[in-house]
């Protein structure tokens, strides 16, 4: 591991750390105050790939997943009104999302990589952010896999309520997954303009050296 990776593998982990623990805490009715910090990491590993190839970029993906789950570990270890503050479900849909999205990140990336700037990390970002919500809010909180962790109640998740309190009436984790898929999506073309600024600004540094 050379020092090059470092900064990416600081902020992973610090964007991971950050974001377990800004989903404890509400932002409107739809979202936690997580949901704006977690699409950050396909920024970090967008810029590692750009800069350093697929390769450090998975390692800095495998640094945020090791680190999820210890989070998730310590989180099941503290209690909260209703029981854990993480649950099997939760620490399983978490972790799985994260390293199926971040993996086909790099993967879509890596593959786009020599077409225009934006659309390796346009792409890869909306598709690894579409993935990655499906992935957890189904396995965390969808009624027909309740036999993951049979104790736990998530029909909280599941009460029947119009879509974003306007829409067609589905399972209240779909307006959840449905609000948190918008900020990620918006998240990725705001992101553009950082990850545009870094990588000149990297490279140009890399040219004077």
């Amino acid at each position: 591991m050379t020092r090059t990776h470092i900064p990416g593998i600081l902020a992973m982990a610090a964007i991971v750390v950050a974001s377990n623990i800004l989903v404890q805490f509400l932002f409107g009715q739809w979202l936690t105050w997580g949901a704006f910090t977690y699409p950050l990491a396909f920024l970090v590993t967008d810029l590692t790939n750009r800069l350093y190839g697929a390769r450090e970029a998975r390692k800095v993906v495998f640094v945020g997943f090791v680190v999820g789950v210890i989070c998730s570990l310590i989180g099941t270890q503290i209690m909260g009104e209703f029981g854990p503050l993480v649950t099997l479900r939760i620490a399983l849909a978490s972790g799985l999302a994260f390293l199926t999205a971040q993996m086909l990140d790099v993967g879509i990336f890596s593959a786009l990589r020599d077409g225009k700037w934006w659309r390796a990390p346009l792409a890869s970002t909306l598709i690894g952010s579409s993935v990655d919500t499906a992935i957890f809010f189904t396995i965390a909180f969808s009624a027909g896999l309740s036999w993951i962790e049979p104790a736990n109640d998530v029909a909280w998740a599941n009460e029947a309520l119009p879509i974003l309190g306007a829409g067609p009436v589905a399972p209240l984790w779909v307006s959840l997954a449905l609000a948190d898929w918008m900020v990620k999506l918006s998240l990725a073309l705001i992101a553009l303009i950082p990850f545009r600024l870094i990588v000149n600004r990297v490279t140009a540094g890399w040219q004077t050296a």
